[in-house]
């Protein structure tokens, strides 16, 4: 009925939920008559103000049914309550006068609802007019409800009139409490000198069990609601018994304003005061409250500050030694749901007043330290949920072995005991509830309150059955603080959200710290640090001083896990036992319910580390466009596997799959860009080393040498800023392919083969500019004079661009080697069944199906006959205007191109070759590796012979000039398709063993 008046408050209050009928200017003026007639509206004489509810009448009727029968509803509860309330009250009896209290409270809080719906005279009003329009009569049920409305407009005043017949009964229940509610009203002070809820002060009486005359009170909330605004009701008493004013006044010190249902609050002093100034006589009582409100906005919010405080530690101290000795929940579980119930207390206390301050100072009302408080509530919940077998087994045999006995005893010794009384004894396990009710009432003949050891005693058997059978409702109702959902309200969804998005952003902050420390540790041990170290070792060997006096020895790499004593903490120490806190908490629960939503709590920890790790690893490649600097590879690989440490050892915390983790942030590094759209490593690495790197090699600063299979610096006047060597060698590249694994390789690949395509659409420009001449001599190479007439007519060369693309597919054989040698450590088994299928593709397979296994091939780094990715480049180049044949005919004469171009090779100085590197300065060694592939790639788009074709170059080269042997031999070697005794035919090998003892020789 509460909820139901509360939500018809709320939805009037809302303008989007309030009925339309209420806000329709068309109707306003109908309305406020209503609402000024109300309840005696005549509606027969007023037909021109309520002329416009006559076309609304059945939706009228409609969509207020649920609020008028509502209202009805709770006329009818009220005439049940009223007759509910007459009831004699004894002190000793704790189930039937909490009842009766707990039946007046819900009384005045529906009265007091009611009475705050301001629409409340509109709403039942309308519907009656609709219902008679309709029905030619008013709804049966309305005069009385017009009435209560009426009558109730000062609730408070108008139940003040209604308890005057039975005062004394709410009196009586009241004044009980002075034994009670006091005690839970001491000062933090008077609870920390009693040791309040502490199991070690009394070590010797630690395994007794906790016991008291009121045991069912000491856990019981008792309302503050309940006991101002019944003496209200009641108020007569405060004249006439100073036990009830005592009690009126503690209760009007401790809080300045009480909670009627969920958010819904009822400032006491004010309210009290507006009563009883009017009341002849009570100028003292006015004066008492005055003063207690300045009392409470004085001191109350510190006070609860300081229990709160206490509670905290006390709580903690509970939760751990009850973690530590789980058996202690037996006898000593009053003292736990006490202290659930005092912390259930303090905590809405706090939440009802923080929104409702009527004091400037607010410290009191704020605290940071709640949370904690919510925690250790949480830890003794679940040790009540864990253990809770060995609760129910403890007061199973507690109840056999001595509250039957006590029980038995005291019944033998009951000088009077009628057949219904002993009826009900015989089974007092089922039956306490009913007993002790039943011997309450004036009428029986055993009363409670002439024999109180056995009242004593039937509460405490209540509390021990509990125990046994209805553990869980009893956490309810020590610790249900669900009224903190209906206190945010709508927004306890987002503000949910918002708290486990920050604390798992403190976690990714500290993780992210921890990470940054390892990595600078990593990057110690890398081999560039350890050149000082071996020249002092050199030095120090050949007694040779270096360096200047006093300079300070550098630390080697693990000092900082020497420590000289257990109290020296380091930053790195801070963080690991920060991050442990943070991620007890995360993986405190698996789930949290708000609203039907589920939260997951580690999922928004997981969802960080996969943000923060993408953008750490494109932060730590360190790349800066400006001036085209980027972290080795190798470098960042080491820092890379530092981080993945870090974040390995997270799953010591919380437990969470690091491993999808790094699936999806290092698949998504190995794409050209990322699920947000930004750039990753792949992209970078794949840019520096087209637009860097590989630029510089076409402006002759940077040499392939193949000795050292890597790209080395050339000496010039304006040197690099970086070193090529450190970018390229066989260990970077490696690096590089663990980098971007298989699938960023493809991509580099792919960009370069992009470049390759460039450049042989300019030579096929080139070839057609000089289509004529290169058709001559193709058909004209068995007569030399005639060749070199014919060459002097050729407008341009071609073996700088055919250098470049040497260059390209050097580097690219560079990372599908490093590609190969990181695959067959990682998949042995598999990449050898790879290399074992390519290997015996028999010659007579169809192209596309060889097509297809040399693609397989080359995603595993193995070197192929026919490069795949150089003829999927190649083949996007075709053209609608040039028919096939004169395509292959321009490649034909694109390889008479080159081979014609060879002899002037030997006219340049850089051409000299070199031994110490098996190379030429100007890369003209690269030229072999691009002619093969280049021919592979062509005359398997065009379906020619790949054999002839290169046989053709040789014969063509071989007429025009013997120059350059060098290059025809690396041809021959490298290619598939040619044997050395046709370069025999060509060039006799004899002529080039002499060449190369000659240049090894001067060398």
């Amino acid at each position: 009925m509460l909820t139901r008046i509360y939500n018809i408050k709320k939805a009037c209050g809302d303008p989007k939920a309030k009925p339309s009928y209420l806000i329709d200017k068309n109707l306003e003026s109908a309305v406020k008559f209503i609402v000024r007639k109300f309840p005696a509206i005549e509606t027969r004489n007023n037909n021109q103000q309520l002329a416009q509810l006559q076309k609304e009448k059945s939706e009228i009727l409609k969509n207020l049914a649920l609020y008028y029968f509502t209202f009805v509803d709770v006329m009818e509860f009220k005439v049940y309550i009223t007759k509910c309330i007459f009831s004699t009250m004894q002190t000793v009896n704790f189930d039937l006068t909490k009842n009766y209290l707990d039946l007046v409270v819900t009384y005045i809080t529906l009265m007091m609802l009611l009475s705050r719906i301001e629409e409340r005279k509109a709403i039942i009003g309308l519907y009656n007019y609709a219902h008679e329009m309709t029905h030619g009569s008013s709804d049966r049920e309305y005069p009385r409800l017009g009435q209560m409305i009426v009558d109730y407009e000062n609730p408070l005043k108008k139940m003040m009139e209604e308890f005057v017949p039975h005062g004394k009964s709410l009196q009586d229940a009241l004044v009980s409490l002075q034994m009670v509610y006091p005690r839970r009203n001491l000062s933090a002070d008077q609870w920390r000198n009693a040791q309040l809820l502490s199991l070690i002060s009394a070590p010797s009486t630690m395994l007794n069990p906790a016991q008291s005359d009121t045991v069912r009170m000491r856990y019981k909330s008792l309302s503050l609601f309940c006991v101002l605004v019944g003496f209200i009701l009641c108020h007569a008493a405060l004249n006439t018994d100073p036990a009830a004013l005592s009690l009126w006044k503690l209760a009007l010190q401790s809080s300045s304003c009480l909670c009627l249902f969920r958010d819904e609050v009822f400032h006491i002093h004010k309210a009290a005061e507006d009563l009883f100034v009017n009341i002849r006589g009570y100028n003292k009582r006015v004066n008492d409250i005055r003063e207690c409100k300045e009392s409470a906005l004085s001191h109350a919010g510190s006070m609860h500050r300081e229990r709160r405080k206490f509670l905290r530690s006390a709580l903690k101290e509970l939760a751990t030694v009850l973690a530590d000795q789980p058996g202690l929940l037996g006898p000593k579980a009053l003292f736990v749901f006490m202290a659930l119930s005092f912390a259930r207390d303090e905590i809405i206390w706090l939440l009802r007043h923080a929104d409702n301050i009527q004091k400037k100072s607010t410290d009191d009302f704020i605290d940071k330290h709640i949370a904690e408080l919510i925690f250790y509530m949480e830890e003794l919940r679940a040790h009540v949920r864990k253990y809770g077998p060995v609760m129910q087994r403890y007061y199973v045999q507690y109840l056999s072995g001595f509250d039957a006995v006590v029980l038995n005893e005291l019944v033998q010794n009951l000088s009077v005991c009628p057949e219904d009384e002993s009826i009900i004894m015989s089974s007092f396990v089922n039956t306490m509830t009913s007993l002790s009710a039943y011997t309450s009432v004036s009428k029986a003949s055993l009363g409670l309150a002439d024999h109180r050891e056995l009242g004593k005693m039937m509460n405490t058997i209540i509390f021990h059955t509990k125990m046994a059978d209805s553990l869980v409702e009893m956490l309810v109702e020590t610790s249900d603080v669900s009224i903190f959902w209906h206190h945010i309200g709508d927004r306890s969804l987002s503000l949910c959200n918002m708290f486990l998005d920050e604390m798992a952003k403190q976690a990714r902050n500290l993780i992210t710290d921890i990470c940054t420390e390892q990595c600078t540790l990593s990057d110690q041990l890398l081999p560039k640090h350890c050149a000082k170290t071996i020249s002092q070792a050199v030095n120090k060997k050949s007694k040779k001083q270096t360096g200047k006096k006093g300079e300070p020895e550098r630390e080697k790499p693990g000092v900082e896990s020497m420590r000289k004593n257990r109290l020296l903490v380091t930053n790195l120490d801070k963080l690991h036992t920060a991050l442990s806190e943070l991620c007890f908490s995360i993986n405190y629960v698996p789930n949290m319910m708000v609203w039907e939503h589920t939260f997951t709590p580690r999922e928004y920890l997981t969802s960080h580390l996969e943000i923060r790790f993408t953008k750490s690893i494109v932060g730590m490649t360190m790349y800066n466009q400006a001036t085209q600097e980027i972290a080795k590879p190798s470098e960042l690989l080491t820092s890379v596997r530092a981080y993945m440490t870090v974040l390995q050892s997270i799953e010591n915390y919380v437990q969470i799959d690091i491993t999808r983790v790094f699936n999806n942030v290092l698949l998504q590094q190995t794409q050209h860009l990322d699920s947000h759209g930004e750039p990753t490593i792949t992209s970078l690495y794949t840019n520096w080393y087209l637009e860097t790197l590989l630029r510089q090699v076409s402006n002759g600063h940077i040499a392939y040498f193949p000795a050292m299979k890597a790209f080395v610096n050339l000496p010039t006047e304006n040197e690099l800023t970086f070193n090529a060597e450190e970018y390229s060698d066989i260990s970077e590249m490696r690096s590089l392919s663990e980098l971007l694994g298989p699938y960023g390789m493809k991509f580099l690949s792919e960009s370069l083969m992009w470049h390759i395509s460039s450049q042989v659409a300019e030579l096929k420009k080139l070839v057609v500019d000089n289509v004529e001449v290169l058709t001559q001599m193709r058909t004209s190479f068995d007569k030399p004079d005639h060749m070199a007439a014919l060459f002097k007519r050729l407008t341009c060369a071609v073996l700088k661009r055919m250098t470049i693309i040497g260059v390209i597919l050097s580097f690219r054989s560079l990372a599908q080697e490093a590609l190969r040698d990181v695959l067959s450590c990682h998949i042995p088994f598999l990449v050898s069944s790879v290399e074992d299928f390519k290997d015996h593709i028999p010659r007579e397979t169809d192209m596309k199906v060889a097509m297809n296994v040399y693609e397989l091939s080359s995603a595993a780094g193995l070197p192929c006959e026919i490069d795949p990715a150089l003829v999927v480049a190649l083949s996007s180049q075709k053209s609608e205007n040039i028919s096939p044949e004169e395509e292959y005919k321009i490649a034909c004469l694109l390889m008479v191109f080159v081979a014609v171009s060879m002899p002037t090779l030997a006219s340049n100085v850089m051409s000299q070759y070199s031994p110490a590197i098996e190379g030429h300065c100007n890369n003209i060694h690269c030229l072999a590796k691009a002619i093969n592939q280049i021919a592979a790639a062509l005359f398997t788009i065009h379906k020619g012979s790949i054999e002839d074709r290169l046989k053709e170059f040789l014969a063509v080269s071989n007429t025009i000039s013997s120059n350059c042997p060098n290059s025809r031999l690396k041809i021959v070697q490298e290619s598939p398709f040619l044997t050395m005794d046709l370069l025999e035919s060509c060039f006799p090998y004899v002529l080039l063993r002499n060449a190369y003892h000659a240049v090894y020789k001067h060398d």
